[in-house]
Formats: structure tokens, C-alpha cells, sequence
């Protein structure tokens, strides 16, 4: 068994690389660690660099299609991950989830019509409903303050869906990093059935499930909800290909289908590109062994930043995720303002975390802490934090 390199540390300046070469523009100074935007530092998988390579020994480049072993690696992928069995009928294209998400509220909405998001939710949520002048509808996950994990707050999401069209699922969920349960998933299911909701379920950090925790597609579950659901699910974050620009919708249902087609149809983006059509296929063709072994590595990166947050920096609150390679850190203690906290980070402590604010309110006073880099990396970024607290006394 081939054992892969997480601990590296690969330069990516140079390489247009928005993580550390956009940084001037997002915290005013590029002498910060940049452990904001969720993509990893890990070199992409060498069988998927070989295949870069071996399509690229052939000089023509012209138009393409998706061939049926494309559609039959999502398939394999899906059942050997989850169990779940779909048929490639029921793949479409998307080049992102988030352009995926959008495609299938403009397959089941129309402008004013509601849809409901659960903040701190990944901010694009938002920004899409809005630009497509249709009304954002907040149903806001609520934080146990022992424990700090968030739970569904389901008479509030039973009143929200009344006034809905469609509901964006986060699951896993981004920035929390929960892994809804089952019993969650199918409560879901009643109140979106009773209404007549459609659910649109952004899973694309289903790869990165830590133990104990299970991940289950929701459209999996039972028949109705297989029938409202579109699934959104890609190889960009869990093969760092995000560059790509390839993800995949899988609807069940032949109305909602040929709906969400119609809305690719109607800004001519099906094609994709030749090179993310080889990236996905060799992904969930060759993956398995180089994500389970990316997972547990990832596990490790958490625990070391539990650990030391904990033991050496506990007025801050630190939780360990369910998934994704983010935790969710409260500087809520420190009693300053997002703008302080922004800054102190940026300025006394070198790093650029992601502003929990854009995540909703709800995000406010916290940061967005991405882990998927070389352990190395993490423990200079802990101990900078470190030192900053120590030398202002948090």
C-alpha cells in the first residue's frame, strides 16, 4: 500500500493561487499565514496528475462530451462511500456546487419566492438568492453552550418552510462542521414533504467524515425525498482540484432533472472542460486509499488543535468537527468586536483565518480556522496566536 505525503509544505506563490496570493485584498497585508479559503495545500494525487499528463501528450483540445465511464465513476464512487445506489440517469453537470445550487433554485422558484438556509451557513447561500431576487429565509442553527454543537431548530424551520419554495441543505454542514444524524435528516424530510419544499442539498463535503460519524445523502433516506431532492456533491474539495471547476447534481426525479437541465441549457454551460472531466473520473476511479488516508491526517490536524487550544488558549472555544477540514473557533470571550478581532488576528498574531461574520450574525465573534494543510503550518500559526495572547493577556 503506497503510503501519500501530507507533510510537505509546497510553495504555491506563483501559481495564481487565490489562498495566498489575494492576500493583500482580503487582510490588507500579505504577511499572514493563510489558512482562510477552503482549499488544501496538499499536492494533488499523483494518479491524477498522471492523467493530466497522459490526455495532455494529445495535441488536439476540442470540443468534448462526458463519456459513460465518466458517469459510471460518480456512480461507483457514490454506492463504495455511502451505499447509496443511484443510476447515471439521474447525474447532471454543474462546473461548481454552489452554480449547481443555483441552477436548481432556478429550476423550482421564481423571483420573490422564499428559501431557507441555516446560519452560519456558507455565504454564497445567501448571495445567490439574492442576486436571483428571490427572499432569503433564515432558519438559524442553534449552538449548545456546554457542548458547542449545533442542532436544527425545527419549529422555526417548520414556520420558515411554510413561506418556502426550496431549502438549502448544508450537510455536512460549513462552517460547523456538523454531520446531520439520520433522525435529523428524515424530520427534515416530514416538514419539507408537508410543504411542499424542495431541497437542494449541498454535500460536497461528504469525503470528510471523522469517527465516529456517518454521512447519508438525504435524497438516499426514503422515495419522497429521493423524488425532492437535488444532491450536489464534487472532487474539489476532497482532491484539492477545485480548479477545475467539475461537480455533479444528482436528481432522481425525471421532472426535477430535466428542470435543472433546462436552467444549464439556458446559459449554454454544459461542455464543461476536457481536463475536469478526466480529473473526476480518475478521482473516484483511483481514490479511495489517498482519501482515507488524507482523513485520518486530517483527523490528527484537529486533534492537534484541539489539544493545544485547549490546554494553552481556553478562552477561546474550540470544537472538534463531525466533517470538512474547518473548525469553527469562538473568540466570543474576548469581547471585542469583529473589526478588533480582524485585526488583532491579521496584526498581532500573522494569520488570516476566515471572518466568521460572513457567515451570518450568528458568525459573529467567530473565526473559520481551515486545517487542511501540513502540520507544520498549524504549529507555527498556533504559536503565533499563542504568543499574541499571551503578550495582550486574553
Amino acid at each position: 500500500m503506497k503510503k501519500y505525503d501530507f507533510d510537505t509544505y509546497i510553495d504555491r506563490i506563483g501559481t495564481d493561487c487565490e489562498k495566498y496570493e489575494d492576500l493583500v485584498r482580503v487582510f490588507g497585508t500579505d504577511r499572514v499565514i493563510p489558512l482562510w479559503i477552503a482549499d488544501m495545500d496538499f499536492a494533488t494525487a499523483d494518479f491524477i496528475v498522471e492523467a493530466m499528463e497522459q490526455r495532455m501528450k494529445h495535441p488536439v483540445f476540442g470540443y468534448t462530451f462526458r463519456p459513460q465511464c465518466y458517469f459510471d465513476a460518480i456512480r461507483g464512487w457514490v454506492e463504495r462511500h455511502s451505499g447509496w445506489r443511484i443510476d447515471t440517469s439521474w447525474i447532471a453537470f454543474s462546473p461548481g456546487v454552489v452554480a449547481g445550487v443555483t441552477f436548481g433554485m432556478l429550476s423550482c422558484t421564481k423571483e420573490g419566492d422564499g428559501v431557507v438556509i441555516q446560519p452560519p451557513v456558507y455565504h454564497p447561500f445567501g448571495n445567490t438568492i439574492r442576486n436571483n431576487r428571490r427572499r432569503v429565509l433564515d432558519n438559524p442553527l442553534v449552538q449548545d453552550p456546554a457542548t458547542g454543537e449545533y442542532r436544527i431548530d425545527f419549529d422555526d424551520l417548520d414556520k420558515k418552510l411554510a413561506e418556502a419554495k426550496a431549502f438549502i441543505l448544508c450537510n455536512p454542514h460549513n462552517p460547523t462542521g456538523r454531520v446531520f444524524t439520520a433522525e435529523e435528516l428524515l424530520k427534515i424530510g416530514e416538514l419539507c414533504k408537508k410543504h411542499d419544499v424542495t431541497i437542494i442539498s449541498d454535500e460536497i463535503h461528504c469525503d470528510f467524515i471523522f469517527r465516529p460519524h456517518k454521512h447519508i445523502h438525504i435524497a438516499s433516506l426514503n422515495e419522497d425525498l429521493a423524488g425532492r431532492t437535488i444532491t450536489l456533491i464534487a472532487p474539489s474539495k476532497s482532491f484539492n482540484v477545485a480548479g477545475f471547476s467539475t461537480a455533479a447534481a444528482i436528481i432522481p426525479n425525471a421532472e426535477r432533472h430535466a428542470a435543472y437541465q433546462a436552467e444549464v441549457d439556458k446559459i449554454h454551460i454544459e461542455n464543461g472542460n476536457i481536463f475536469g472531466s478526466v480529473a473526476l473520473k480518475t478521482a473516484y476511479e483511483q481514490g479511495d486509499e489517498w482519501m482515507e488516508q488524507l482523513v485520518d491526517y486530517l483527523q490528527g490536524n484537529i486533534d492537534f488543535v484541539y489539544d493545544f487550544m485547549t490546554s494553552r488558549i481556553p478562552s477561546v472555544g474550540c470544537y472538534k468537527p463531525e466533517s470538512t477540514f474547518l473548525m469553527w473557533l469562538d473568540f466570543r470571550k474576548w469581547g471585542m468586536s469583529q473589526q478588533e478581532l480582524n485585526q488583532f488576528l491579521v496584526e498581532e498574531a500573522g494569520l488570516g483565518l476566515g471572518d466568521g461574520s460572513v457567515y451570518g450574525v450568528e458568525g459573529t465573534g467567530f473565526q473559520r480556522l481551515n486545517i487542511g494543510t501540513p502540520r507544520s503550518v498549524l504549529q507555527r500559526a498556533m504559536n503565533q496566536l499563542l504568543e499574541a495572547v499571551r503578550k495582550h493577556g486574553l
